[in-house]
């Protein structure tokens, strides 16, 4: 069985055959930080081997799902080259595990969405696969805004939900969709008042518990293989622009300017 005590910003617990993984940092809206994202890159594996659940529903503690990558964290990431390849090496792997793993779960997996789900956030609220948001959700993916090719999986999930034309809108403009246009575009299954959002996310959860197992897993196995061929094809040559972009000069000054409060300027390089 897998051990889940390991675990220091992902919390695990149990309600019935639905194993509950819960984003746990949240002092900061559940921002993805080196540690956080290695867990990551383990938890859906480690869920996918657990004998005593059915279904997994992922959430995030306190006021938000996920505010993506940790800006702050990113900030202090500047320093040599050599520091930099060890780094983008270590995220580039654990980045395509989170995506792999999520698309290899064999079990339904649930996103209750009780918040801003933003870059990261959104890519990984959006692999679920039925995904409930509350009323006061915004879910988007901000990568460009801080001049981030959008490559951890964004470029992949965004297309497959809205269509291209549309992906490619709301991911170059990082626009964060809110209300009836999260039902409108696909982006979420349901969408219910705040206060509704436990409830209903769990219930959704039992039902798939509650199907016969082999017929549902299997099921979700087939459909998955279209975004996995899909990840195959994009996810290595999005990482690898994204690793790019973290070294230009347009992201330092959108970290700079998210730090200092004031709209970036950028020039191109």
């Amino acid at each position: 069985m897998p051990d889940f005590d390991r675990y220091q910003f992902l919390q695990v617990s149990r309600d019935g055959p639905v194993l509950v993984i819960t984003l746990n940092r949240p002092e900061r809206l559940n921002a993805i930080h080196g540690p956080m994202h290695t867990e990551l890159a383990t938890i859906f594996r480690d869920a996918n081997e657990d004998e005593d659940s059915r279904a997994v529903l992922l959430t995030g503690a306190g006021r938000g799902f996920c505010a993506g990558g940790d800006v702050r964290g990113m900030q202090e990431r500047e320093s040599s080259d050599s520091v930099l390849n060890v780094a983008f090496r270590t995220v580039r792997t654990e980045a395509q595990e989170i995506v792999h793993s999520m698309l290899d779960l064999q079990k339904p997996l649930v996103g209750a969405i009780n918040g801003p789900a933003v870059g990261l956030g959104s890519t990984i609220a959006l692999l679920c696969d039925v995904v409930i948001a509350s009323e006061r959700a915004r879910i988007g993916d901000t990568h460009v805004a801080v001049g981030l090719v959008a490559g951890d999986g964004g470029c992949l999930i965004w297309p497959a939900i809205v269509g291209v034309n549309k992906a490619k809108e709301l991911l170059m403009t990082g626009e964060l969709i809110t209300g009836d246009d999260l039902l409108r575009l696909g982006i979420v299954n349901h969408l219910v008042p705040e206060d509704d959002l436990p409830r209903a996310a769990m219930e959704m959860a039992q039902r798939l518990a509650g199907m016969a197992p082999f017929a549902a897993r299997a099921t979700k196995v087939t459909i998955n293989k279209l975004l996995k061929e899909r990840a195959e094809t994009v996810l290595d040559v999005g990482l690898a622009w994204e690793a790019i972009s973290a070294r230009s000069a347009d992201h330092r000054e959108a970290i700079a300017a998210f730090m200092e409060k004031r709209p970036p300027t950028f020039h191109g390089r």
